[in-house]
């Protein structure tokens, strides 16, 4: 396969040009997923998690959290290149929140690049990616979930594991899919808790 001029580009430096590449008031992330290219999972897999991991904010991650299910269940069957329906590719972002995310993460994104390496390269290429696929689908799952600061950990997962897969770095992959679980085994507990309260409270 012939490299892309884009492959060895920073990632942090990769989504400032995409931020400068956008043009009129908004984008469409159909728009944005045809600009990625060789490093299209990873890098919009990132793209769609930065945002859920703000505190407390609500409205943006519930538009986010769909699509990166789906495309999530795309590395979980096997697809080498992420596709998106019309209904989700036509969901718009705002240019200037493009370039404010670029902004506000290209910092975070560079201290991970300077630790990040090449090592446990496996993880990070089939078949074992379609078990970090599954994984991604429910930290996907779970930033739907409508609780205050719900969207953060499992964004933070997200991001981690997606910088883990641009950069081969297995370490970030598992350090990412480790925050996820046991967020979601967090999630699971609470539940069933609460289910136990309302039950001895009813009487049940």
């Amino acid at each position: 396969m012939t490299e892309s001029p884009t492959e060895n580009v920073a990632i942090s430096d990769r989504l400032a040009q995409l931020a400068a590449d956008a043009t009129g008031e908004t984008v469409s992330l159909d728009w944005v997923l045809r600009q990625l290219h060789e490093r299209a999972f990873g890098l919009f897999l990132l793209i769609l998690a930065l945002p859920c991991c703000i505190p407390f904010l609500y409205g943006i991650p519930q538009v986010v959290a769909l699509p990166l299910m789906f495309v999530s269940a795309q590395i979980l069957i096997g697809r080498r290149m992420p596709w998106l329906p019309k209904s989700l590719g036509a969901r718009t972002i705002a240019t200037s929140g493009l370039g404010n995310l670029a902004d506000r993460a290209g910092p975070w994104l560079r201290r991970i690049e300077a630790i990040s390496k090449p090592r446990l390269g496996a993880l990070t290429r089939p078949p074992i990616d379609r078990f970090i696929g599954l994984a991604l689908v429910l930290f996907s799952a779970s930033i739907l979930v409508p609780l205050p600061g719900t969207n953060t950990v499992p964004g933070f997962a997200v991001v981690l594991v997606a910088m883990g897969l641009l950069q081969r770095d297995g370490a970030l992959v598992v350090l990412g899919s480790v925050i996820g679980t046991a967020w979601i085994a967090t999630l699971l507990f609470a539940g069933a808790t609460l289910a136990t309260l309302i039950r001895t409270w009813l009487g049940i």
